[in-house]
């Protein structure tokens, strides 16, 4: 039996970086990798589904690892040498309740 392992990715964060002379927020932009993520095409029907719901194609489902306390909403992410965008929000599942190290996923479209 083979031991499944995913790979690294990098999320792209924003970190609070001050304010600028009117008083509005300055964030930069924070990579943070991110060890045994579960990369996999997303099926056909999530695909008619998010286009149909979101306007958004959805190209990835990422496994995101239990523990993981990183904001995947909305935030750039790079793997297989590309830029993918997070979109949606993710789901969760109860800890306990799943047997493997993966219990969060995200939906990801192509970001040029």
């Amino acid at each position: 039996m083979a031991i499944i392992k995913g790979i690294t990715v990098t999320l792209i964060g924003k970190e609070f970086a001050g304010t600028d002379p009117f008083g509005a927020s300055i964030f930069e932009d924070k990579e943070i990798l991110v060890n045994n993520v579960l990369v996999s095409p997303t099926s056909a029907e999530d695909v008619i589904n998010q286009l149909t719901i979101a306007g958004k194609r959805a190209v990835y489902t990422l496994a995101i690892p239990k523990g993981d306390e990183n904001v995947w909403e909305d935030q750039e992410v790079h793997f297989f040498g590309e830029k993918w965008r997070v979109f949606g929000i993710p789901l969760q599942g109860i800890d306990e309740l799943i047997p493997l190290a993966w219990n969060k996923k995200v939906m990801v479209e192509r970001y040029d």
